[in-house]
C-alpha cells in the first residue's frame, strides 16, 4: 500500500513539473505569486522545489506562494535531525532538486531572494525527488521535441490553410492536459505537506504522563510510598511496546538548607528515582534523558508553611513521546 501510494505521489509531481513548463498563457493563469523577501529580514519557509538553476532554486509553499532562494559557499545543506542524540546528515547543494520538499532559514537580500544559510530535508524526500528526476528529465526532452514541432506546425499552418485547424485542436487538447496535470500537483503538494508536517514534528515532543514522588526532609532515599506510586502508575511494559517515547526524571527541594545543599539533594533523589525505574521496572537507558537537579528552584507551593515545604520535596517522572512518531502535530 505504501509503495502504491509513493508511486502515485510520483506520478502526481511529474505531471506537475510538466504543467509548469507549459505556455506562458496557461502560467499567466496560474494563481502562484512570487514573494520578494526584503532585505535583512531573517525568514523561514518550507515548501516544494519548482525550478532549480546553478546557484538558486525557487519553492512552492502551499499557499501557492512561491520565493527565490539563494546559495552560497556558506549554506549548511543537510537532513533533519535523526533523533534526540544524533544530528542529520550532510550533503552537498547539488542534492537540492526539483520536487524535493525542503525548509528553508536565511536573510533577504537587495534583490528580493532569501540567502540560505540552513537547508534542511528529509532523506525519504530526497530519493522521491532524485525518482522524480530520473523520470521527468526524458518526458520534458520529448515535450520540448514536441513543442519544436508544434511551433514548426504552427509556421506552416499560415502557409498551409487546411492545417489550421488540426493545429488548434491540438493546442486545445495541450491546454485541457495541462490544466488536469496542474490539478493533480495541486493534490500532490497537498499530500507531501500532510508528510512533512509529520516529518517537521520529529524535533519535538508531547507529556503524556507526570509520575510525582515525595521525599522526606533533608532526605533523599525513596519512600515505600513513593514506591509505590511509580508501581502503579508507570506501566513500562506497555511504554516499551511503543517506539519514539523518553523519561525525563527532574528532582526538586524546599528552601530548608542552603543553596548548594539544595541543588546537590535534588541531584541525589533524581539518581534515586532512576536507580528504581533501571532496576525495578527494566528502563533501558537510551530512553533517559539527562536528569537534573533544580533545588529549591521552581517550587510546586510556597515554601513559608509545613503543607508547602512538603510538596515542594519531589520527583518529577515525565513521560514523553516524539509528536512525528505518534502522527500529532499539536
Amino acid at each position: 500500500m505504501r509503495l502504491t501510494k509513493v508511486m502515485a505521489a510520483l506520478v502526481a509531481l511529474t505531471f506537475f513539473f510538466l504543467a509548469a513548463n507549459c505556455s506562458e498563457t496557461f502560467a499567466q493563469e496560474s494563481n502562484a505569486y512570487l514573494s520578494k523577501v526584503a532585505s535583512g529580514q531573517k525568514l523561514k519557509i518550507q515548501g516544494i522545489v519548482i525550478k532549480r538553476r546553478a546557484d538558486s532554486f525557487r519553492v512552492r509553499d502551499t499557499k501557492m506562494l512561491e520565493t527565490d532562494v539563494r546559495l552560497t559557499e556558506l549554506t549548511k545543506v543537510r537532513t533533519h535531525h535523526n533523533s534526540v542524540f544524533r544530528g542529520g546528515t550532510t550533503y552537498a547543494a547539488s542534492n537540492i532538486l526539483r520536487g524535493l520538499r525542503l525548509q528553508v532559514e536565511g536573510v533577504g537580500n537587495a534583490d528580493g531572494q532569501l540567502v540560505a544559510g540552513l537547508v534542511k530535508f528529509d532523506e525519504r524526500d530526497l530519493r522521491t525527488a532524485q525518482a522524480l528526476q530520473a523520470t521527468v528529465d526524458p518526458i520534458e526532452e520529448l515535450a520540448e521535441s514536441n513543442q519544436e514541432r508544434v511551433t514548426n506546425n504552427e509556421k506552416n499552418a499560415e502557409k498551409m490553410a487546411g492545417q489550421i485547424e488540426e493545429n488548434t485542436a491540438l493546442a486545445s487538447a495541450a491546454q485541457s492536459s495541462a490544466t488536469r496535470a496542474r490539478i493533480a500537483a495541486d493534490s500532490a503538494l497537498k499530500s507531501a505537506t500532510l508528510a512533512n508536517d509529520r516529518i517537521s514534528g520529529l524535533g519535538f515532543y508531547n507529556t503524556i504522563k507526570i509520575i510525582t514522588v515525595y521525599f522526606e526532609s533533608g532526605s533523599s532515599t525513596l519512600l515505600q510510598e513513593a514506591k509505590y506510586v511509580i508501581d502503579r502508575e508507570a506501566t513500562w511494559t506497555e511504554i516499551q511496546n511503543s517506539q519514539g517515547y523518553v523519561v525525563e526524571v527532574v528532582g526538586f527541594a524546599d528552601s530548608t538548607g542552603s543553596t548548594e545543599f539544595n541543588k546537590q539533594l535534588s541531584e541525589d533523589r533524581t539518581r534515586e528515582v532512576i536507580d528504581y525505574l533501571v532496576l525495578k521496572h527494566s528502563l533501558p537507558l537510551q530512553r533517559l534523558i539527562r536528569p537534573f537537579g533544580y533545588g529549591a528552584n521552581k517550587p510546586a507551593a510556597d515554601n513559608d508553611s509545613s503543607e508547602g515545604r512538603a510538596k515542594n520535596r519531589r520527583v518529577e517522572i515525565r513521560v514523553l513521546v516524539n509528536r512525528g512518531i505518534a502522527g500529532s502535530t499539536d
